[in-house]
């Protein structure tokens, strides 16, 4: 399967580089990895969020009134679980005004398909933007279905953010979600046999976590 890189977005940077370069060595501790991957969500942060809605106001400034955009409804940074919350976190961090929610996804380690185990909502999220976060796009699995069961909540309006991505994964949400842009820090070689990125940086969720 080809990937379709029309709707994907690597970021290069040599900070962004530097960072990740971090985060895929072994030896990194777990608290230097958490750290590392705050400081790099940070970064992606800016292309991100070009994707907000803004909306034509009038404001007041002390001295006159003026023309500019604000966002007048804040999107939903939606967690896939658990390595999700790594990225997660700090976006919200950046936008406080947002709303969290999460999706649990468990890889089966036999068949590498995801396993929903649970789910929260803001209560309005049909009618917001949602930023879907994940570090790792192996397969694609959990980010489709993740993206599915918000489209089946009514939500249109889509990003998808990832640290690392394979060319498999990024080929598969693809076609089950054209619609839906991606943004990556990397665009990896490949799977391996057990459906980990090469060279990728392990299980983020494990490295984060110390588990």
């Amino acid at each position: 399967m080809r990937s379709d890189l029309s709707q994907l977005t690597t970021l290069t940077h040599p900070l962004i580089t530097h960072k990740l370069a971090i985060l895929r060595d072994k030896d990194t501790s777990p608290a230097e990895f958490k750290a590392t991957l705050s400081t790099l969500t940070a970064l992606m942060s800016h292309h991100i969020f070009a994707h907000l809605n803004l909306r034509d106001v009038t404001i007041t400034t002390p001295l006159e009134d003026m023309q500019t955009q604000k966002l007048l409804k804040a999107p939903v940074i939606t967690s896939i679980l658990r390595a999700g919350n790594g990225m997660a976190d700090d976006l919200f961090t950046l936008l406080p005004e947002a709303s969290m929610a999460h999706i649990g996804m468990q890889r089966d380690p036999e068949t590498h398909e995801p396993v929903f185990y649970y789910e929260k909502y803001p209560t309005d999220i049909a009618t917001r933007q949602n930023i879907l976060v994940d570090p790792m796009l192996a397969t694609g699995g959990s980010a489709i279905e993740s993206a599915s069961r918000l489209k089946k909540l009514g939500v249109t309006d889509i990003v998808f953010a990832c640290l690392v991505a394979a060319p498999e994964g990024v080929a598969a949400f693809s076609a089950a979600h054209p619609d839906i842009p991606i943004i990556t820090a990397a665009l990896d070689r490949e799977l391996n046999d057990s459906c980990y990125i090469l060279p990728g940086l392990g299980d983020a969720g494990d490295r984060i976590f110390n588990t």
